[in-house]
């Protein structure tokens, strides 16, 4: 189904199902997990990691915030809100302090569960099964858009009856404007009751000089599969409707509940918030 079909009836959008496994283009897992100093990527991602880097050199810092950012949030939803219950979606390649790490550290008997599109990160769903023996985790490999298949298996761990935390952790600007994901957010969040947290985090096009905007966009668009949708802060506060937001609300990923002592003056591209839903 191409992105410009209308959805389907089972909450289906848009251009879904797994990507091809193709290294001669970089994609965004691989090249994140290059940012981030792994050795799951090809030349195709350093390349274009490395182009990105030169037309803005707070790339590096940003992917590095955003990832800390993940671990922040999960802390607070397991330590704070009380939740048990994680639905990660957009996963990426596993790396230190996965969602299920970092949950039951804190609250052994956690379930989460993981869901991505990607080959290279379902080839590496076996480091995300490694759950405690008082919790669970799953995997699935779905892409975001095919809500339906994502919600009907991950209620095989998760009980949808109680509180649950969605994450989206810098997948949404990978979604187009074509494809709604203000409403793919809506039929997730739908799905959960009261109580229940979205916590996520989005490339801004508030956050970047246009010129720089429109040099990272070439790059994409030449050296890519996925092509990004960057939008502005009141477009990211959209996905929140419905929800109460957590202090400090929404703001750069790194001003997220910060941990004191980092001592960098870098300013990363990514807005991040998290909300309880009312």
């Amino acid at each position: 189904m191409s992105s410009d079909e209308a959805a389907a009836t089972d909450g289906t959008t848009g251009n879904t199902g797994s990507l091809p496994f193709d290294t001669s283009v970089a994609h965004q897992a691989r090249v994140y997990d290059y940012l981030l100093g792994g050795k799951d990527n090809y030349a195709a991602d350093r390349e274009a990691a490395e182009a990105w880097l030169k037309v803005n050199p707070e790339t590096a810092f940003t992917v590095r915030a955003n990832r800390a950012f993940l671990g922040r949030a999960v802390r607070y939803l397991a330590a704070e809100a009380g939740i048990r219950q994680f639905l990660d979606i957009g996963t990426g390649i596993p790396a230190a302090g996965n969602t299920h790490q970092v949950a039951q550290v804190i609250a052994p008997e956690s379930r989460v569960v993981y869901v991505d599109y990607d080959p290279i990160v379902l080839a590496h769903a076996r480091a995300l099964l490694t759950s405690g023996e008082a919790g669970a985790t799953e995997y699935i490999d779905a892409d975001l858009r095919d809500t339906g298949t994502i919600l009907a298996e991950a209620a095989r761990l998760l009980d949808f009856t109680q509180p649950v935390a969605v994450t989206l952790v810098a997948i949404l600007h990978a979604i187009p404007d074509s494809d709604d994901p203000h409403a793919i957010v809506a039929r997730l969040m739908g799905a959960v009751p009261p109580g229940s947290y979205l916590a996520l985090s989005h490339m801004g096009s508030d956050l970047i000089a246009p010129e720089t905007l429109q040099e990272m966009r070439k790059i994409a668009s030449s050296r890519s599969q996925q092509q990004y949708t960057h939008r502005t802060s009141e477009q990211v506060a959209r996905f929140f409707e419905g929800t109460n937001l957590v202090e400090p609300g929404l703001v750069r990923v790194e001003e997220w509940r910060p941990e004191p002592g980092s001592g960098d003056t870098s300013q990363s591209f990514i807005w991040a918030a998290m909300g309880r839903k009312r």
